[in-house]
């Protein structure tokens, strides 16, 4: 049975495919476009998205048994658009919170969990809580727009200059920088109980269309005229309010029990995340890794498989390795074509090897091997990497390479079964969709990618699910010492994560990276 999932379709539209009970695969279509598709239409299909996955897959539209779709509204011109493209299939419409759901629940280690809900809103919803067991999703509660925590994190966002269901992540990081003095604000703006928050719009104007709509009475709060430019000595403190009475409402939401599952566009926020796993009334927490709207694709999937067609056998997450991976020949053709010169390295020690040798020559190297990885975090695939004991690693990652602010810290990679001796983190580091405390005796070294104090985003590297990666953080181990490297994504600023093996020319030789492997291709400027 092949089942193709197309989600995102309001907002990073991506498509996923499951083929006889497997994921076989799951790609964006801002990767393939090379440009970030944040809003859409309803009728608007990822052609590219949908293309990419039928290919990886190994099928062809008339083997497709089910489209399962993630819409608000049942019958448009974009069914009879699928139903045109893929003749023998049934379609399936999945509610946008039921896709969420079940892109978390269905993946989980768990036989049984309360699954949450939270994103901006979609379909007048922005949230729900379920219960699930086995095959079955059922749903307790709903939260309704307007009253939407997502919806009140854009608007800070704006209030600080930065742009809505875009910069989100940014805001998250700046709050690490801030101090608690505006929680209580933003607690009585939420005005939350157990059954979720209800917005005081008092605190909001429905003529301002400026300043994320905030009214006078929380510029007032604020200590600042209305309308004011918010200074920059307040701007950390105001992310760290909102951060904070977000982290205490998600808590309040999510209740108590032995597991929990979070899905929707406030899982990819890693301190909501840590939060949950660190100071909720659950024992176990799993957050689907690609949490957002492109995820939704998978969810569509996976409800189709489970809640459709009662298939019992659980769907296995193992990987997000899901999006194209290019031979040899692919990647010779093109660094041919653009008359570079390369070496080429005959076997996986000596690309281990070589990268080492550059890294312990304090170089910033990327690296692009395997399959793309689906969602916005680099897990080894498509990475720009650094030794930790680079001592401008900082400077040269953040400022000259990917252009972006100084709060905004990159990752440690570190093999899974060593992450103990260096950091504290759950297993949801997996993923990178948590953070970690580092250890006393390592805080010195991995000043560079603390957030604040001891906060740093971990990412535990596991054998089987990415042995290159691995052997190459083993390697780097052993000739150093330190099994760990920093790393961020693969790509130019303001683009999606590198997809092809011309994406990564082209980004290469636009930025300060200074060696780069493509597979077995090894390049240098």
């Amino acid at each position: 049975m092949i089942i193709l999932g197309i989600g995102g379709l309001l907002g990073d539209a991506a498509a996923a495919i499951l083929k006889d009970g497997d994921l076989a695969a799951a790609v964006e279509e801002s990767k393939l476009v090379r440009r970030r598709t944040h809003w859409g239409g309803l009728d608007d299909m990822p052609e590219h998205a949908i293309s990419a996955c039928l290919a990886l897959a190994g099928a062809k539209p008339e083997q497709v048994d089910a489209v399962a779709v993630v819409r608000p509204i049942p019958e448009s011109d974009f069914h009879l658009k699928l139903r045109a493209r893929f003749p023998n299939s049934r379609i399936i419409v999945v509610e946008h919170h039921l896709a969420h759901a079940a892109s978390a629940w269905y993946p989980s280690p768990f036989e049984q969990a309360t699954v949450l809900t939270l994103d901006r809103g979609s379909d007048f919803r922005c949230g729900s809580r379920w219960q699930a067991r086995g095959a079955q999703l059922t749903l307790e509660r709903e939260q309704y727009s307007p009253d939407s925590i997502g919806d009140l994190y854009g608007r800070v966002c704006e209030l600080l200059g930065m742009e809505a269901n875009v910069d989100e992540h940014k805001v998250q990081w700046l709050s690490v920088a801030g101090d608690g003095r505006y929680k209580d604000l933003f607690l009585q703006i939420l005005n939350v109980s157990e059954a979720g928050p209800r917005l005081d719009r008092g605190f909001l104007s429905t003529e301002r269309v400026t300043h994320g709509g905030f009214g006078a009475r929380f510029f007032a709060s604020l200590g600042l005229a209305d309308g004011a430019p918010i200074p920059e000595a307040q701007r950390a403190h105001i992310a760290a309010g909102l951060q904070q009475a977000v982290e205490e409402a998600v808590i309040r939401m999510a209740g108590a029990g032995e597991n929990l599952c979070l899905a929707g566009g406030l899982g990819l926020n890693a301190l909501v995340v840590s939060a949950l796993e660190n100071r909720s009334g659950y024992k176990n927490v799993f957050v689907q890794p690609v949490a957002g709207n492109a995820g939704t694709a998978v969810g569509a999937v996976l409800e189709a498989w489970h809640g459709v067609y009662r298939r019992e056998r659980r769907v296995a997450m193992s990987t997000l390795s899901l999006g194209p991976g290019f031979t040899a020949a692919d990647i010779k053709q093109v660094l041919e074509n653009c008359k570079l010169r390369f070496h080429y390295l005959v076997t996986t020690d000596e690309v281990v090897e070589s990268a080492v040798a550059q890294l312990n020559d304090n170089k910033i190297v990327a690296w692009m091997q395997g399959r793309m990885e689906f969602g916005s975090r680099a897990l080894g695939n498509r990475s720009i990497l650094a030794s930790p004991l680079n001592p401008y690693s900082t400077e040269n990652l953040n400022i000259f390479i990917k252009h972006r602010e100084s709060y905004r810290k990159f990752a440690a990679s570190v093999p899974a079964e060593l992450s103990a001796e260096y950091f504290e983190v759950g297993p949801n580091a997996r993923y990178l969709a948590t953070v970690g405390r580092v250890k006393p005796a390592h805080r010195e070294t991995f000043a560079a990618a603390t957030l604040a104090g001891d906060l740093v985003r971990v990412h535990t590297v596991d054998r089987e699910e990415n042995p290159l990666y691995w052997k190459l953080l083993h390697a780097a181990g052993k000739a150093t010492g330190l099994p760990v490297l920093y790393n961020t994504s693969f790509n130019l600023f303001g683009e999606p994560l590198v997809c092809t093996p011309r994406d990564a020319v082209r980004s290469f030789y636009s930025s300060g990276i200074e060696s780069m492997f493509v597979g077995n291709f090894f390049l240098q400027k």
